[in-house]
């Protein structure tokens, strides 16, 4: 009986990427193993993932794909699109349960990975037997804030966003209170509580699979091997993999004409010269803030490529589709496209984010701090300005300002708001090489690091050498 791998993302076409990456680097490493993805339908509005299985369906025989039927959601479910993802995954459980039956007929199953909001198939995965594992696709440093997050919830009765304090997580630089990843928060919130199972069933794993290296977060992972972030049990055994980054890039309302000239002008540009902005697919900003970035931008004098969404609507948190191209005339300063021509580029809506981080061009990148577009620039090697938005941002912003020295911060209002002063000011420390000499080289560092990780024989290399070959014991 041939051995399978089972892999089963959240309902998001990120994570199902971030998951098909994974099975790809898994087949590089044992090409006889069979990967069978169990694909959940989103529960609210999202463009369709058919193109991106097809895709990959056609090109890669060794990975197969399990529709999960969509189910019917009960009436009084929260409207925010995490409780609905939750929601949806428990519910999903028979058809989770069903579908391992189904595969373990014609294959063995070695093992069956779930990303972060999956914990409620963690149950159904150990009443098959089947070794569960988590694959966090964050860094080490937001996973060992995870495992110690069941600690502090039973020594206080408050919510992070009520304790005003600066906390001390195991083997991470204190942070803010109100810099725990957002879900945490509202401990009252139906979120929060989602959470915090998934923080519990962790260490309970088999094994967390881990998108970083060994040299890039050594504090968090030394604490969280020591114990120290579970200190009332055994800690699963981490698995550090990455740097793993999608070979392309996903489109996402940008026409192939703009995406074009972005790359054409960035030929044109001196080396090193060009500070990239871009924040996500989630990384939505009113039209105040963005004429604020314009007048920042335009004042630093430096050169620049930003990708302009448009702002969000009422309903931003239920729709998650491609939007429309904005209408960059009524949405920056009167005159702002004309007078930055010579030195500047808006494009709208997307660019091709890992090809732009390795163009020559680019010397600075003012980013969002989701993780994956941090390895993204750590493998560039890109210095950052860390501008979090949502999610677990606020913490990353910590790790790779304070810890690992990889970036500047971006420093907000307390209602998040961030003047034209401070974006300018930033940019110019930026891309000016004095200002930025020690990040420079820590930067290019780590990036030399990250290569050597993924090499033969190095350290993430080794890691999932050794975790295949545990399944095949």
């Amino acid at each position: 009986m041939e051995e399978a791998i089972v892999l089963y993302p959240s309902p998001q076409i990120g994570h199902l990427i971030s998951m098909v990456e994974l099975g790809k680097l898994m087949l590089n490493h044992q090409p006889s193993l069979r990967i069978h993805i169990l694909n959940a339908p989103p529960p609210y509005g999202a463009d369709s993932m058919a193109p991106y299985i097809s895709a990959v369906s056609a090109t890669i025989p060794s990975i197969t794909f399990h529709q999960l039927p969509k189910v019917t959601l009960s009436t009084s479910s929260s409207r925010h699109h995490l409780s609905l993802v939750f929601e949806t995954l428990r519910l999903n459980n028979p058809d989770v349960h069903n579908a391992l039956l189904f595969i373990s007929k014609n294959y063995n199953i070695k093992s069956f990975i779930m990303d972060s909001f999956n914990s409620p198939a963690f149950a159904i995965a150990t009443a098959l037997n089947i070794p569960a594992y988590y694959f966090f696709t964050s860094g080490a440093g937001a996973l060992a804030l995870f495992l110690y997050t069941p600690t502090i919830h039973k020594n206080t009765t408050k919510s992070f966003k009520d304790l005003d304090m600066i906390l001390d997580f195991p083997g991470i630089p204190p942070i803010p209170s109100l810099d725990v990843p957002k879900p945490l928060l509202e401990r009252e919130d139906e979120v929060y509580k989602w959470f915090l199972d998934f923080c519990i069933s962790l260490p309970k794993s088999a094994g967390i699979i881990v998108n970083t290296f060994e040299v890039l977060e050594p504090r968090p992972l030394k604490a969280m091997r020591d114990g120290q972030c579970v200190p009332h049990g055994p800690t699963a055994p981490i698995h550090c993999i990455g740097t793993l980054i999608a070979t392309s890039d996903r489109g996402g309302g940008s026409t192939s004409d703009s995406i074009s000239q972005g790359l054409t002008w960035l030929n044109s540009q001196p080396s090193k010269s060009v500070v990239f902005l871009c924040f996500g697919s989630l990384g939505l900003f009113s039209v105040e803030q963005l004429k604020k970035i314009a007048v920042g931008l335009e004042r630093s004098r430096q050169r620049f490529l930003w990708v302009v969404r448009n702002p969000p609507t009422e309903n931003q948190s239920m729709d998650i589709k491609t939007p429309s191209d904005p209408d960059l005339n009524s949405l920056l300063p009167e005159g702002f496209l004309e007078r930055t021509k010579q030195g500047g580029l808006v494009v709208k809506s997307w660019a091709p984010q890992v090809e732009v981080l390795n163009h020559d061009s680019v010397g600075g990148f003012v980013t969002h701090c989701g993780w994956n577009s941090i390895l993204e620039a750590v493998c560039a090697g890109v210095t950052m300005v860390a501008w979090p938005l949502y999610a677990e941002q606020r913490l990353n912003r910590v790790l790779i300002v304070e810890e690992m020295k990889i970036a500047l911060p971006m420093v907000e209002s307390e209602n998040g708001f961030v003047n034209s002063a401070e974006v300018e000011k930033r940019v110019r420390e930026l891309m000016e090489f004095e200002e930025r000499r020690s990040i420079r080289q820590q930067t290019v560092t780590i990036k030399h690091a990250a290569k050597a990780a993924l090499s033969k024989g190095g350290s993430s290399d080794v890691a999932l050498n050794r975790l295949i070959e545990s399944w095949e014991a």
